[in-house]
Order: structure tokens, then C-alpha cells, then sequence
């Protein structure tokens, strides 16, 4: 009988290939991830089929713990600007307390390892966020154009404000501010 799968060690796994990502790459070998999560190269592969599969799932591990920390406390019966303030706030507070997180993502976003199909189950772990995105949308000067090019100016100035905010911490909550009005402006 085959022993059962460790969720603590399924997450050692996941959290050791964020760090190995950061520092080398999405080309670092199984090998280092195993080494970094304590275990051996043939106990990863009792946990992911692949390598594939373990970018993949990761993907969706972040894209997730992202989404969550967003809508973290979401104000319900706010209008829409503190709503959508509150979220930005909270992917601030996100992307600058978990960097190797953030900076593992941004390699996954961009990799061609990570299917449609997981793009779409992060896509529905953050369905939250899209239609809270699509409420500004609407009735917003981008109420036309399609909500890839409004994610990716939002993904883009959050990004830059986050690298702001990293690099002038005494100052971080008036950056947060300033990249929210930015967004805020060019969206509604």
C-alpha cells in the first residue's frame, strides 16, 4: 500500500521551488528543488508527475495566495473606489512582504511551461478580483477595450509602485496611494 501524501511536505516543495525560481530560474533542475525542500529527487515525483506539473501547480499556488491576500477583509458595502482601494492596498501589502512569491509568479506569468488550462484555474481562483474588475470597467474610459489590456495596466503599475514602495519603505503608504490615484484615473 502506497503511504499517504504529506500536505506539509507538498508544501515544502512548492515553497523550496519559489526560492529556487527567484535564484536561478524556471531552468533550475528538479534536483535543487528536492535538495532545498529537504527531500529527495524521487519524493518530488511522488508529489508532482513533472516538472511541468509542479510549475503549473505552483502557478496556481501563488495566483491563489495572491487573490486571497487582496480580497482579504473585502469592504462588501463600500462604494466601489474604497473597494477597489482596499484590494490595491492589500496586493501592495502582498507583493512587498513576499517578494521571492512575487518574483516567482512574474517568471511563471511569462513561461510557456504554464498551460491554458492552469491559466484558467487561476484565473477562477481570483474570480473575485475580475469582477470587481469588470465593475470598474464598465462604466470607465477603458469600457472598450479588452480586460486583458486593463489587467495588464493594472498588473504594470502595480508592479512599479510595489518597486517603489521596496525601495523607499519610509514612504511606502504615500506610493501605494499615489500608483492607486494613477490606476484609479486611468480606469474610471
Amino acid at each position: 500500500m502506497a503511504r499517504p501524501k504529506s500536505e506539509d511536505k507538498r508544501s515544502a516543495i512548492l515553497d523550496a521551488a519559489t526560492r529556487v525560481i527567484v535564484t536561478q530560474g524556471l531552468s533550475a533542475p528538479t534536483a535543487t528543488i528536492a535538495k532545498e525542500a529537504g527531500i529527495s529527487n524521487g519524493s518530488l515525483f511522488t508529489y508532482f508527475e513533472t516538472k511541468v506539473d509542479l510549475l503549473n501547480q505552483l502557478f496556481i499556488e501563488l495566483k491563489a495566495g495572491m487573490a486571497a491576500a487582496a480580497l482579504k477583509r473585502f469592504p462588501d458595502e463600500s462604494e466601489l473606489r474604497k473597494q477597489v482601494f482596499h484590494v490595491w492596498s492589500n496586493w501592495m501589502d502582498w507583493g512587498t512582504s513576499n517578494p521571492e512569491k512575487r518574483s516567482a509568479l512574474a517568471q511563471l506569468s511569462v513561461s510557456e511551461e504554464i498551460t491554458p488550462a492552469t491559466r484558467l484555474a487561476a484565473h477562477k481562483t481570483s474570480a473575485g478580483l475580475t469582477d470587481l474588475m469588470e465593475r470598474i470597467r464598465a462604466n470607465g474610459s477603458l469600457r472598450a477595450v479588452p480586460m486583458s489590456f486593463v489587467g495588464a495596466i493594472m498588473n504594470s503599475l502595480a508592479e512599479t509602485t510595489m518597486d517603489i514602495m521596496i525601495n523607499d519603505p519610509a514612504n511606502a503608504k504615500k506610493h501605494c496611494k499615489v500608483g492607486f490615484e494613477t490606476f484609479w484615473r486611468a480606469i474610471s
